[in-house]
């Protein structure tokens, strides 16, 4: 077994902002505090991809020498020992409870980090872990544990498996859809799919666990989505079958990307991000608007 860490004396979430998602502010290989935007408060992060390899390459991402490749080998009892002391250090032993010290302002354990946490051989073991920690320390149900996936791996048993175990436990998904087309998806994510493709996996998706969309919305060389491209993406939602979606989270660009095309993107106006929720909610989704 690897060494435990030592159990932090109290991190202090109240320094955290929602500009700045390090994942080595707690000083561990796989825990990390954000305060997210998405998730209205604080955000244990699971960081599963330590080696910053990922099998999609988005262009607004801002993971430092990102690559491809899928995560390496989880320390499960490294993870366990991580998170039990983060926890800990927030809010004592478990017979605490989530009401002492620090704990009130986390709302959830997202698993996350600088790629796809699904390609992690170990995603199911992983989840089974973050539930139980979850009772243990009394967490639930203000912290529910999430897994924030581009969804490309959904349909794999050890995908599939690690899905439901989080469903079990109060959990959900959220789903990356940041296009509508196959060019939309090379252009913004550098992978080659098609919208049945995607469209498929988020079906199953919702049809394991609970699962909204998040759509990250920015303008490239000074443009937006137009009008077909927006239009395109709700088919996609549809054909997916909107009715078994939680919602989407439609988001802005809070933070630099370190990718190449960094210079050709800006941030949308929040009255646009405002218009394309509108066309959103027409379907009958639920819209979270983060600018």
């Amino acid at each position: 077994m690897s060494d435990s860490p030592q159990r932090p004396a109290g991190f202090p979430l109240e320094r955290l902002t929602t500009r700045d998602h390090s994942r080595a502010a707690a000083g561990m290989t796989y825990v990390y505090p954000v305060r997210s935007r998405r998730a209205a408060g604080v955000s244990i992060g699971i960081n599963l991809n330590p080696n910053n390899a990922c099998n999609w390459r988005c262009v607004y991402c801002q993971v430092p020498g990102l690559r491809r490749g899928s995560a390496p080998r989880i320390d499960l009892a490294r993870l366990d020992a991580e998170l039990r002391a983060f926890l800990a250090g927030l809010a004592g032993p478990p017979s605490a409870g989530a009401q002492a010290r620090g704990l009130e302002s986390v709302v959830d354990i997202a698993i996350s980090g600088n790629g796809e946490p699904t390609s992690a051989r170990e995603f199911a073991d992983v989840a089974a872990l973050i539930c139980r920690i979850i009772a243990e320390f009394g967490l639930a149900p203000g912290v529910r544990p999430r897994v924030i996936t581009n969804g490309s791996l959904v349909g794999r048993a050890h995908v599939d498996d690690g899905l439901r175990r989080l469903a079990a436990c109060g959990g959900e998904a959220w789903f990356k859809v940041d296009a509508g087309s196959a060019e939309g998806f090379a252009r913004v994510n550098d992978v080659l799919l098609t919208p049945g493709q995607v469209a498929r996996r988020l079906r199953r998706c919702a049809e394991l666990i609970p699962t909204w969309v998040q759509t990250c919305a920015f303008a490239m060389d000074g443009a937006g989505p137009t009008d077909g491209e927006i239009e395109a993406y709700l088919d996609l939602l549809r054909q997916a079958d909107a009715a078994l979606l939680q919602g989407v989270l439609l988001y802005g660009l809070a933070r630099p990307s370190l990718q190449p095309e960094a210079r050709r993107l800006s941030p949308l106006p929040e009255a646009e991000l405002d218009r394309i929720a509108g066309k959103i909610r027409q379907i009958g989704l639920t819209v979270r608007v983060s600018p």
